[in-house]
């Protein structure tokens, strides 16, 4: 489906119906990561409308040279809402950079969300400032990663500290696909040129006060684990849980764990 803002050209897609949930997938990836980790926790819970969205310049939606920083693509992703959802409360999925846009968007329309979930999420956008974990792998299969065109094992070993073949197939379907089709040129420049918001996201005027989950891996060596504890206190119902042997695909490598979280802050949800 597409929803157009100006002309931009967003590509989504719906599975379901019922309470929306929107997915936000990071930064050099596209919607495939998150119906790989969601659609499985869905399939067993029906009342739930799953909203998944390609940022600009990532999956199937072009880049616009309007789009300068990551103010404006906060912009952007509210007016996505305020298209597909309109006059509705919803739940807000955030992955990575996605979650960096979520916290945007408890900053701003917080009295429309009616929960937040945090997967690995980006909380300092400039990488120098973050707080990094030594890195650290617990599984390498030497004869699978000697089979990996080298450019496709380079990230795959860059983002899993288990690397195994029940990891390296999830990577193949949620993450690979993004990266090959990203704008590259639009990703490095905003990274370069707009990747923190221009306000501080974490100055709330009060708690949110409504079911949380942030998820963080206790070995991820691209945002970290340590600066999420800075921002307990935002979320009054908020469960924050950093998870050992886990990078930054903690729902691949911890996907037990992480259904079974999921699940219980969607119960928390529908309880609310």
């Amino acid at each position: 489906m597409i929803c157009e803002i100006d002309e931009l050209k967003i590509y989504y897609e719906i599975y379901g119906d019922g309470a929306p949930v929107l997915m936000i997938h990071g930064r050099g990836v596209d919607h495939n990561i998150m119906t790989g980790c969601m659609e499985p926790i869905f399939k067993e819970r029906p009342g739930w409308k799953r909203i998944y969205l390609d940022l600009p310049g990532m999956g199937r939606t072009r880049a616009s040279d309007r789009l300068k920083n990551s103010d404006d693509m906060l912009r952007t992703v509210i007016q996505f809402c305020e298209e597909v959802i309109p006059n509705h409360n919803f739940s807000v999925v955030g992955e990575s950079y996605g979650g960096y846009l979520a916290r945007g968007l408890v900053h701003e329309i917080s009295e429309h969300l009616d929960g937040v979930l945090l997967i690995c999420p980006a909380i300092i956008a400039d990488r120098e400032k973050r707080d990094l974990p030594h890195r650290r792998v617990f599984v390498r299969d030497t004869q699978l990663l000697a089979d990996i065109e080298p450019m496709e094992r380079e990230i795959f070993e860059n983002l899993f500290v288990v690397q195994d073949k029940r990891r390296w197939q999830r990577f193949r379907l949620d993450i690979l696909p993004g990266i090959k089709m990203n704008d590259f040129d639009f990703i490095e420049r905003l990274k370069k040129e707009g990747y923190s918001f221009s306000f501080n996201v974490d100055k709330l005027e009060r708690p949110f006060d409504k079911p949380s989950l942030m998820l963080a891996g206790r070995q991820d060596t691209s945002v970290g684990y340590a600066d999420l504890l800075q921002i307990v206190k935002n979320y009054s119902r908020g469960t924050f849980a950093i998870l050992d042997r886990a990078g930054h695909s903690l729902q691949i490598e911890q996907e037990v764990v992480f259904n079974c979280m999921v699940n219980e802050w969607l119960d928390r949800v529908v309880e609310y």
